[in-house]
C-alpha cells in the first residue's frame, strides 16, 4: 500500500532507551512529508500528462489509421479511375477508328460512284459525239450530193438547148425541161436517202474516203462559177 503524507505524519514510534531524539525525528519526518507531498504532486502531474499523452497518442494513432485507410481507399479509387479511364480511352479510340474507317469507306464509295457516273457520262458523250459526227458527215454528203445535183442541172445540155442563140424556146418547152430535172432530182434524192438509211456505216466510210480523195478538188469546186449566156 502506498504511503501518504498523512500516514507518515501520524506514524508513531515506540520510545526506548538510548533512542533517537524525538524532535529531530519529527523535524526530519516533516521534511520528508513535504518532499513526499511534492513528489506525489509531481507524480500525479506526470501521470496526468502521461494519460493525456497516451490519449493524444491513441487519437493520433486512430487518425493515422484513418488516414492510412483513406489513403488506401483513395489509391484504390485512383487505380479504378485510372483503369476506367484507360478502358474508356481504348473504347473511344476504337470507336474513333471505326468511325474514321466508316467515313473513309463511305467517301471511297461515293468517289467510286461519282467516277463511275462520270465514266458513264463520258462514254455516253463519246457515243453521242460519234453519232453527231456521223450525222454531220451524212448531212455534209447529202448537201454535197444535192449541190452537185443542182450544179449538174445547171450544166445540163437541156439548159444549153433552152439558152442557145436563135429561136426562143416556148414556155411549155422550158416547163418540160424543169419537170424532167425535178423528177430526176427527186429520184436521186430518194435513192440517196434509202441508201443512207440502210447502210449508215458504209456511207460514213465512203464519205470519209471520198472526202480524203476530193480534198484537192473541193478547192477548185469552190472557185467554180456558173455563167449564164446573155441573150441579146
Amino acid at each position: 500500500m502506498t504511503l501518504s503524507p498523512l500516514d507518515i505524519h501520524n506514524k508513531e514510534f515506540n520510545v526506548k532507551l538510548r533512542g533517537y531524539d524525538q524532535d529531530q525525528v519529527n523535524d526530519f519526518l516533516d521534511k520528508i512529508i513535504k518532499d513526499y507531498e511534492i513528489t506525489l504532486k509531481e507524480n500525479e502531474n506526470l501521470t496526468e500528462e502521461v494519460k493525456t499523452s497516451n490519449e493524444k497518442l491513441e487519437y493520433f494513432n486512430d487518425l493515422k489509421d484513418s488516414l492510412n485507410q483513406s489513403i488506401i481507399v483513395a489509391q484504390e479509387a485512383a487505380d479504378r479511375v485510372k483503369v476506367n479511364a484507360k478502358r474508356e480511352s481504348e473504347i473511344i479510340n476504337k470507336e474513333s477508328q471505326k468511325q474514321g474507317h466508316d467515313i473513309i469507306d463511305e467517301a471511297n464509295e461515293k468517289a467510286k460512284h461519282i467516277i463511275d457516273m462520270a465514266s458513264e457520262k463520258a462514254k455516253k458523250l463519246a457515243v453521242e459525239t460519234d453519232d453527231l459526227k456521223k450525222q454531220a458527215r451524212i448531212f455534209r454528203q447529202r448537201l454535197k450530193v444535192m449541190m452537185e445535183s443542182q450544179l449538174e442541172v445547171v450544166k445540163s445540155s437541156d439548159w444549153d438547148e433552152i439558152l442557145k442563140q436563135g429561136e426562143t424556146s416556148t414556155y411549155s418547152e422550158i416547163q418540160d425541161v424543169l419537170k424532167r430535172e425535178e423528177d430526176k432530182e427527186k429520184r436521186e434524192a430518194k435513192e440517196i436517202k434509202e441508201s443512207v438509211n440502210n447502210n449508215d456505216d458504209i456511207v460514213v466510210t465512203e464519205i470519209i474516203a471520198e472526202s480524203d480523195a476530193n480534198e484537192d478538188s473541193e478547192q477548185n469546186d469552190q472557185d467554180t462559177m456558173v455563167i449564164f449566156p446573155d441573150n441579146k
